[in-house]
């Protein structure tokens, strides 16, 4: 096996030379660099990276930690993270916590045990913080995706979700429909908490009626039984006439739901959503929703991420991304006015 020494006899350098050109570390002239990087090509020299990461205090690894990878978004999202990262010469770990704060704990020890050098997270929820303070008190970069901790300043990549809710009111409105209902994720997540305060706000200023009983709180991730949903159709009077949906993964179970029932999207409700939908074959028409840019929430989270473990306190001030998003006007409204 080749060895440092080896180059270093070959190029007629010291074997500290050839460690700084490997590393990328100390001053050494473009002349040197060059003549030990043609002798290591020369004699197909591949470095040990565990040894390199050591002198570095790197391992070269990231961790995504998402709350649902089944859901398109995520799926996504974490394409974006992957290309990100491999563009700067890392490799990512995954998980996913299934919107669950005891799982996420878990990985939160995996990540610790693995030193990777830095996380890119989506939180389950406000529940979250202590996670965070851990990583910040053993120095590990993280990036927020998707939701806010209050408590917590960070680097961070959000959508609108209030403007998205407001979109898709005003939306509905136009089609003539009055009768408006959300259902929605649990309000110890941010992006929940936002959806609802624009849902408020937008029926307010469309002159409709807001009932507690005409909103959903439940969970964003995907459930076997449907029978909170069944019960949440059940009380309300008069029934709605659209649905908005807090995720794609609700606005399938409404749906599924809806289909178990005999009732049919758009003719007997009208349903809208956040996030694109996975082609899922059962479900026609496609849905009417606020598509967020979910291949640049990992993206660019990744490359602030990646900025933050490079420069470190040199890469500035906490940094706030807040990406728009898009009304997609498909055929799952039916125009009542």
């Amino acid at each position: 096996m080749v060895t440092i020494y080896d180059i270093a006899a070959k190029a007629n350098v010291s074997a500290m030379t050839v460690s700084r050109v490997i590393n990328n570390t100390g001053r050494i002239s473009e002349k040197t660099r060059a003549k030990v990087k043609r002798v290591m090509e020369e004699l197909n020299y591949v470095p040990n990276q565990m040894a390199r990461s050591l002198v570095l205090q790197r391992t070269n690894l990231l961790f995504l930690l998402i709350t649902d990878i089944t859901n398109p978004f995520y799926t996504t999202l974490a394409r974006g993270a992957e290309d990100a990262a491999k563009k700067h010469g890392f490799r990512l770990l995954f998980g996913n916590s299934d919107e669950n704060l005891d799982k996420e704990n878990e990985y939160l020890d995996t990540i610790l045990k693995t030193r990777v050098d830095g996380v890119l997270i989506a939180p389950t929820g406000d529940a979250s913080l202590p996670h965070l303070e851990t990583l910040r008190r053993h120095a590990v970069p993280f990036v927020l995706l998707d939701r806010e901790v209050p408590g917590m300043e960070s680097d961070i990549v959000l959508g609108d979700g209030k403007e998205g809710a407001r979109q898709l009111v005003k939306h509905l409105t136009e089609m003539g429909h009055r009768r408006i209902a959300l259902i929605n994720g649990s309000l110890t997540a941010s992006t929940a908490r936002q959806r609802l305060e624009g849902f408020r706000e937008a029926m307010k200023l469309n002159d409709l009626a807001y009932s507690d009983d005409y909103v959903l709180e439940t969970s964003f991730g995907p459930r076997s039984d449907l029978s909170e949903i069944e019960a949440w159709l059940d009380r309300m009077t008069p029934a709605p006439t659209a649905i908005i949906a807090g995720n794609n993964v609700l606005a399938v179970e409404v749906m599924r739901t809806l289909h178990g029932r005999g009732l049919r999207v758009p003719d007997d409700l009208s349903i809208v959503c956040f996030d694109e939908l996975a082609s899922y074959a059962e479900i026609d028409p496609f849905l009417t929703v606020i598509s967020q840019q979910a291949y640049q929430f990992g993206y660019l989270g990744m490359q602030m991420l990646i900025e933050r473990i490079q420069e470190g306190e040199a890469a500035g001030p906490w940094k706030k991304i807040v990406l728009p998003s898009e009304l997609l006007v498909r055929r799952s409204v039916k125009n009542v006015g």
